[in-house]
């Protein structure tokens, strides 16, 4: 199956256990596909933001690890103090390999998550806020269990946030004093090999 096919599935997964099965099937590949063929560079600059707030002894959790690739650039940044959490066990697999994590559970965002209040100095999310995946509620939870001060980084693709809730619940947090918005990145394209029409953007905010 091509990559092109398998990212169509994600994509059109009707609920939480398609989604988890369809990155299973995509798991052992994903990180070289991603690279080979798309380029990813979504991470970057969710990265730069974490690193401008947090010191290297901060307590991370990275909701949507995948197969770890943020786990391994926060670890090349001198972060060690990781935890991860994904709906796939495929992913989780892929992403123990790597061996940059304290911790790595299957949990599904949207739903309660198996962690303290105030567990975490902060949380970065990058490409799991999209069509068809963790949904706008996720992040009660997220800063349920942020210490308060920390922070959340997370990244959205521009074309769905503009027709989704996003925009409501994030500004309902930001009203109800959940959170502050710290800072928006530029926005700047989701891959370097294809794809030109898909931005995204960073939003740090503060618990």
């Amino acid at each position: 199956m091509s990559a092109d096919n398998k990212v169509e599935l994600v994509y059109n997964s009707q609920n939480h256990q398609e989604l988890g099965e369809n990155y299973d099937l995509w798991a052992k590949d994903y990180d070289r596909e991603l690279e080979k063929k798309y380029g990813y560079l979504a991470p970057l600059p969710a990265l730069e933001l974490l690193a401008k707030y947090l010191p290297k002894s901060a307590k991370i959790l990275d909701a949507g690890a995948g197969t770890g690739l943020i786990g391994e650039l926060l670890n090349q940044r001198g972060y060690n103090n990781i935890e991860g959490i994904d709906l796939s066990p495929g992913m989780l697999e892929e992403a123990r390999i790597k061996n940059v994590y304290n911790g790595l559970y299957q949990m599904v965002l949207g739903e309660p998550l198996d962690f303290a209040t105030d567990s975490f100095d902060a949380i970065i999310s990058v490409g799991t806020f999209t069509y068809n995946h963790a949904p706008s509620n996720s992040f009660d939870e997220l800063v349920r269990i942020t210490k308060p001060g920390g922070y959340i980084i997370f990244t959205l693709r521009l074309d769905f946030y503009k027709d989704s809730d996003f925009p409501i619940k994030m500004s309902a947090l930001e009203e109800a004093g959940k959170w502050k918005i710290v800072e928006i990145s530029e926005e700047y394209r989701c891959f370097a090999k294809t794809e030109p029409d898909v931005y995204v953007k960073a939003w740090n905010y503060q618990v």
